[in-house]
């Protein structure tokens, strides 16, 4: 029977929560102890997050930004209220989760942890030749920047008739970089800056025109009755295009980049970023750009071999937080690592790593999966420094499905019973036992374990990989079998990702299904993304004996005081932009006419309004079903149809797109950690869902740490031994059988645990 929530005293050792009804939770009321270890379980989409994210961590950090002035909190983001009554005994929240760490260029694992300040220092004062100040040793300043790339790493060769016409003025629209279209902002502050004529040809400016065009630094301007910065064309895309993460630029970005631009690495710096006398300083024989390229666990031990007095504290200081990017398994990266090209989980354990060894205490930390992209080897560790943030004094909050982390909890809440409308109400509130014996979905599956496959399915070929030698492979070679379920495995950083994303993708017939960002704009959702939108509205349209366009809210049926976003969006210049419900549409995002038609007593924002489930019941048949039921076999009933695709976390976006997917024949599916976000009862329906793939014809290769997965496998492919310059190497490939029976590998180890061989 569901657990009531524990009673305890009204005292400030409890987070008191009253009536939460942020998304989907139903008045959850419940204490949480603090300088504890609290960990919130349950189906994706119950409502964990809604209650630790969207209302105790929002909430504190509301009102901590209410106690700056009003003309700091001009330049902060405005936070709404969480839809709860009453919150009590909040404590500063600290949100670690598995957002990148930004698109710039510039931001690296050194300087986003504060590593590369402290290893600026050593050098200024302990580096021969001396040379003082630290600013020296940072491509970040005009001091210590390659002059060729200006501290990139990298050069540029820009196709200039990628970025405007000759034969046109700039008032004809000469100008083809995204962003700067006539009316543009860009566009003005060029357009209007006084400093160029507008109507000429650019065919036909001057010498000194095109230098102003093309190259002129920042030069105040007046346009209208204010003054702004104007820069050259080309100053203007290296500084606000160029200088991110291509990546994580929108579609358009990204195109333009490929199609206007190449990148080389500087010849000057070798891709140090750093210019000549930064280079030629050392320590113990190295330079920094070399202490810089180093793995991060090999400069560790570097940095204990530095014998100088007078920077001893540093050097201290510098090597625990190396010694802490070791143990949260990040060993093998490297301080000059672009923060842009870490994934969610490493980007969340780089943040983690910025509070270990911290003075605050009686903190809230708030941590989303923290186990994700781990190897069963590494969850340990990392429970571990969980565990010694609470020795610190502080209160730990973890939403989390590993069974592994489960277990050291101090208090558990597990919400449920299902996800979406199905969730949000707190089914057991207790310790980790007392969750074992409880008759909630997460206590039956606690210590449920997948067993060995009992018919192992016989390949009917495979592709072969010769000399892979992407990152730290070392001329590896694999087979990967056709016709069956192949799991990648291995430790962080051993190299799984560059062998399969290395050699798979771009083969014929092969489908990549991964955990990358949906491209497309805020105004797309899961019923836009996967083509169901289509159905639904041809059926609004025979039913009303109208077009089906006006049932797009991005075309004729679509607010016109919106546009059909739902909300209006105030651009607030250089701070954050604000969003607001739209007062015409209410949110609902279509003209007011279109509402009035129904289909089965529904209107089109109403149906868009239901989940997948949901929908599945509204649509029996026909194409909508078909989609429906799709995205219910790979777990995504909860989903609204019209929830924007901005807010899915990484598991949903690769489970979005394996949706998609299914419709092809005879394909090699390649997913990336596909139980990434899914409750333990969810991965028996994952392995139900790639069985059933491979039966139809198809090749599954699944990266993949979790052991259910592991032992659910026809062949599995183990590199190691360790991770980085220790990695790259295939240490075992065979059936689960031989792995647990003859395997000496980490994988092997912790597979028979599992099975509890």
């Amino acid at each position: 029977m569901p657990s009531e929530p524990i009673a305890m005293a009204d005292t400030h050792d409890t987070i008191q929560v009253r009536g939460a009804r942020e998304n989907n939770l139903a008045d959850v009321s419940l204490d949480l102890p603090k300088r504890r270890l609290s960990v919130f379980t349950g189906l994706s989409g119950s409502g964990k997050s809604s209650l630790v994210f969207g209302t105790i961590a929002a909430e504190s950090q509301r009102l901590i930004n209410e106690t700056y002035s009003t003309f700091v909190q001009g330049f902060m983001p405005s936070l709404g209220r969480p839809d709860v009554d009453s919150l009590r005994n909040l404590s500063a929240a600290i949100i670690v989760d598995q957002e990148r760490m930004g698109a710039n260029s510039r931001s690296t694992v050194g300087t986003a942890t504060d590593a590369a300040a402290m290893l600026r220092i050593v050098f200024s004062r302990a580096g021969t030749p001396r040379l003082e100040p630290s600013s020296v040793f940072s491509f970040n300043t005009s001091e210590g920047m390659c002059p060729e790339c200006e501290g990139l790493g990298r050069t540029d060769q820009i196709d200039l008739d990628e970025l405007f016409d000759r034969d046109l003025s700039l008032n004809e629209g000469a100008i083809s970089v995204p962003g700067f279209a006539v009316g543009n902002w860009y566009w003005q502050v060029m357009a209007d800056s006084g400093l160029l004529d507008a109507d000429r040809r650019l065919r036909d400016y001057t010498p000194e025109e095109w230098e102003t065009f093309l190259h002129r630094g920042a030069t105040k301007v007046k346009v209208g009755n204010h003054s702004f910065n104007y820069e050259g064309l080309l100053v203007k895309v290296r500084r606000t295009i160029l200088s991110k993460d291509r990546d994580a630029m929108q579609p358009h970005l990204r195109a333009f980049v490929d199609r206007a631009v190449t990148f080389s690495t500087c010849p000057a710096c070798e891709g140090s970023r750093l210019n000549a006398e930064a280079r030629s300083v050392t320590v113990e024989g190295r330079t920094i750009a070399e202490c810089s390229a180093m793995q991060i666990n090999d400069l560790a031990r570097f940095v204990r071999t530095i014998d100088e007095p007078s920077v001893k504290p540093l050097v201290d200081n510098l090597g625990h937080t190396l010694d802490s990017l070791v143990e949260v398994g990040l060993g093998y990266l490297s301080l000059d690592r672009e923060s842009g090209t870490l994934s969610g989980g490493e980007a969340q354990r780089v943040k983690m790593v910025r509070h270990l060894g911290s003075s605050l205490s009686d903190v809230t930390y708030v941590f989303d999966e923290p186990t994700v992209g781990l190897h069963p080897h590494d969850i340990e560790r990392m429970n571990n420094l969980l565990l010694s943030l609470r020795d610190n004094g502080n209160t730990v909050l973890v939403v989390e499905h590993k069974p592994e982390t489960i277990a050291i909890a101090d208090h558990v809440v597990d919400l449920g019973p299902g996800a979406g409308p199905d969730g949000g109400r707190v089914m057991y509130t207790g310790d980790v036992a007392g969750l074992r014996d409880s008759d909630t979905l997460t206590g039956r599956h606690l210590d449920h374990r997948v067993s060995l496959r009992e018919r192992i399915r016989e390949p009917r070929g495979s592709i072969p990989i010769r000399g892979a030698n992407t990152h730290n492979l070392r001329d590896v070679d694999a087979d990967v079998p056709l016709g069956v379920l192949t799991v990648v495995t291995g430790v962080a950083g051993s190299g799984k990702s560059s062998l399969i994303h290395g050699t798979l993708p771009g083969r014929e017939d092969v489908v990549v299904v991964d955990q990358s960002p949906i491209r497309g704009s805020r105004r797309s959702n899961p019923a836009t993304y996967t083509g169901l939108l289509d159905p639904i509205r041809t059926a609004f349209a025979r039913a009303n004996n109208v077009k089906a366009s006006l049932f797009s809210a991005n075309s004729e049926g679509a607010c016109p005081e919106c546009k059909g976003a739902g909300v209006i969006y105030t651009d607030l210049a250089m701070m954050a932009g604000v969003a607001s419900t739209c007062e015409k549409c209410e949110g609902r995002r279509f003209r007011a006419e279109v509402l009035t038609h129904e289909l089965r007593g529904r209107n089109i924002s109403q149906v868009l309004a239901m989940s997948v489930e949901e929908a599945r019941d509204f649509f029996p048949g026909g194409n909508a079903r078909t989609i429906l039921n799709r995205l219910h076999d790979v777990g995504l009933g909860y989903l609204g149809l019209g929830q924007p695709l901005t807010t899915l976390s990484g598991g949903e976006r690769q489970r979005l797109k394996l949706a998609i997917s299914m419709a092809r024949e005879a394909a090699v599916y390649v997913m990336d950690e596909p139980t990434t976000g899914l409750h333990l009862a969810d991965v028996d329906r994952l392995l139900a869902l790639l069985d059933r793939l491979v039966d139809d014809g198809n090749t599954v290769v699944v990266i993949e740490h979790h052991q259910a997965v592991m032992a659910h496998a026809d062949h599995i492919i183990d590199l190691g031994p360790g991770a980085g310059h220790d990695g790259g190497r295939v240490v075992f490939a065979g059936t689960p059988a031989d792995l647990v029976a003859d395997g000496d590998t980490l994988t092997a180890r912790h597979l028979r645990t599992y099975l509890g061989m």
